[in-house]
Parts: structure tokens; sequence; C-alpha cells
């Protein structure tokens, strides 16, 4: 079983525009929110890392977080971009703190209760299957 203080990543795509067209000019909104997020009060667990689309291109900037093989992985999206930062470094946080990737449904922020993309189990189970 993993422990809270075990590495977390927390992978924001870069390449994200927010809804807005692929031919605009000027910084994307998801490179935006990866930079102020470097300058955020994250957890000292927590690794940030730039990643190039999730596909998730119709809904807003995405974000993704994992932890080791015990813990679930998230991807959560519809962000506006680096207004955004407060936010996503509170649902990480929360993140951060668990053993097993599970915030408490009523624990998470609302916007992250909301826009979940997808949730994938962790390589390892926490226990073996009874048979």
């Amino acid at each position: 079983m993993a422990d809270a203080t075990e590495p977390v990543e927390l992978l924001v795509c870069t390449t994200c525009r927010a809804g807005a067209p692929t031919d605009q000019d000027g910084p994307r909104a998801g490179a935006a929110l990866f930079d102020a997020l470097g300058n955020a009060e994250l957890p000292a667990n927590i690794t940030l890392r730039p990643v190039e689309c999730f596909s998730n291109c119709d809904h807003g900037c995405s974000i993704t977080l994992r932890g080791g093989d015990a813990r679930w992985t998230y991807v959560y999206g519809r962000f506006s971009g680096p207004e955004d930062v407060a936010l996503v470094a509170e649902g990480a946080s929360k993140y951060a703190a668990t053993t097993d990737g599970l915030v408490p449904w009523r624990e998470r922020p609302v916007h992250f209760r909301k826009n979940c993309i997808a949730r994938i189990p962790p390589q390892s189970p926490a226990e073996e299957p009874k048979l």
C-alpha cells in the first residue's frame, strides 16, 4: 500500500486552447496554466509535468493526476487557463494527500466533481481478490 508522501504527477496539457480556434495567435491556455502552476504552492511530493495533448480538445484545458502503482489516476477537464491555478492546486493537493488517489466526493472541489473525464484504476490492486 502507498503512503500519502509517495510521488504524484500533475500533468498539464500544454497544447490546450480552452475551446479557442486552433488558428488563434498567442500563448495557449494550457501552456499558460502550466506556467502559472510552476509558481503555485504545491505539496513537495507533487511533480508538475507538461504533456502535449490529452485528446480532450473540445472540453477546455485538461490535467491528469497520477501517482505510483497503488493510486487511481484521474483526468479532469474544462479548466480555462491560469485563472484556475488555485483550483487545480487545491484538487492536486487533496489527491496527493491520499494513499489510493480516492478523495471523498464531498471533499473534492466542485469543479473536480463535475468535470472528471476519466478515472483509471491503479496498476496494483490494494489487495488480492478473494477467489
